[in-house]
């Protein structure tokens, strides 16, 4: 007996791995600053773990329902028409453990072998390995300026068989954000295609630096057609609790329920109560986090400006910085890959190679992290810099 033969075409989170490299080198005794994982240097705050706490000791310890909580979709529900003035049904709503099954549980629910699924490069590169596992295919669309899909480009890419188009803003791993004006665009191309759905994720909307606007706010004409991923974890640092929600058709919310039915159950009942506790509780925290966010997104800035051979295009939202380093390339570092592994094991610095993300020649670094170790790894960055130039 084997594995599949399409779980061949799957691979580890690349972050992840990454990660555990490092804990395993600075285990070994090597100074090592990983900035290759993509989580909140935050601790949860103090209410939302109390309303779990009390959610515990009110005995909130059963099978919750397999689309979620009333409690948590009526926050949900909320959360929607007060951020982004979009009204759902509670039949519109399901929770699931991280927006990650969110979105394998849409595409599960929809596709059918050999369907094709768009992807804007760069993209989370879960993405690719949820389609591979589907057997569904995906086409790449390279975007030729800033690293933001085009009207053109869309309408050039979309196939009969297209099935999905998947649009992450802010994005993971380029912080890139697509403006009103910009989504709405977009959504005339699509307009022109209804065969076609939209899976807006949107799990970095509180993690902004201009304005935020959600995709099925810029273009109501499409609501049948678009879903909305979000949770709770990036902005209210909570990654280990694994809430997250999503939004859309009530057709598609319930194939959905399906697929998870047989797959978690749900959520953690525990859990769902601190989400709702997030929602509904005060927003404080989360502008506060989003300050610090900025802050340390200006510091990258200013530090890739002066270090030779690196350029990127500014993060409007989300932690991260999707560095072009195309002009350290040579014979001894002849991609992305080799550029990565050098940074870990001559300087200790873990950054993720842009190829994962379909974009080669660059390195994602993640900006999670204090800011004092952010300028330590950025100093380290530069080292390697200076000993790539011509003496």
């Amino acid at each position: 007996m084997r594995p599949i033969a399409r779980l061949a075409g799957v691979k580890a989170s690349a972050s992840a791995m990454l990660s555990e490299r490092a804990k395993a080198l600075r285990a070994a005794g090597q100074d090592v600053l990983d900035l290759g994982l993509g989580e909140p240097d935050f601790d949860t705050p103090a209410h939302i773990i109390e309303a779990a706490h009390q959610a515990a000791v009110a005995g909130q310890t059963r099978y919750p329902p397999t689309v979620g909580t009333l409690a948590l979709r009526q926050a949900v529900q909320d959360k929607f028409a007060r951020d982004n003035q979009l009204d759902f049904g509670l039949d519109q709503i399901i929770v699931s453990n991280g927006a990650k099954q969110v979105i394998f549980a849409a595409l599960m629910a929809t596709l059918e072998q050999d369907d094709e699924v768009l992807l804007v490069a760069p993209y989370f590169d879960s993405y690719r390995n949820i389609l591979a596992l589907l057997g569904a295919q995906r086409r790449v669309i390279q975007p030729a300026q800033n690293l933001r899909l085009q009207p053109h480009e869309l309408e050039a890419a979309i196939t009969p068989s297209t099935r999905w188009l998947l649009l992450n803003s802010p994005s993971n791993p380029a912080g890139v954000t697509y403006t009103r004006q910009e989504l709405q665009a977009l959504g005339e191309v699509l307009a022109r295609h209804p065969h076609v759905m939209i899976l807006a994720d949107e799990i970095y909307e509180h993690i902004v630096f201009s304005d935020f606007c959600a995709f099925a706010s810029a273009c109501p004409a499409l609501g049948e057609r678009i879903f909305t991923v979000n949770g709770v974890s990036k902005a209210y640092a909570m990654t280990g609790w694994r809430i997250g929600y999503g939004a859309g058709p009530a057709w598609l919310i319930k194939a959905m329920v399906t697929v998870q039915s047989q797959i978690s159950s749900g959520a953690c009942s525990i859990a769902q109560a601190a989400a709702a506790a997030a929602l509904n509780g005060p927003q404080h925290g989360v502008e506060d986090f989003c300050r610090a966010f900025q802050h340390r997104r200006d510091i990258v800035m200013q530090a890739i400006a002066d270090t030779p051979g690196l350029s990127l295009v500014r993060p409007d939202g989300a932690f991260y910085a999707l560095i072009n380093c195309q002009a350290w390339l040579s014979d001894a570092l002849p991609d992305d890959t080799a550029v990565a592994t050098a940074l870990l094991e001559r300087h200790g610095v873990a950054a993720v190679p842009g190829s994962t993300y379909e974009t080669a020649g660059h390195f994602r670094i993640s900006t999670a992290c204090a800011d004092e170790r952010l300028r330590d790894a950025l100093s380290r960055i530069r080292a390697m810099a200076e000993q790539l130039q011509p003496r």
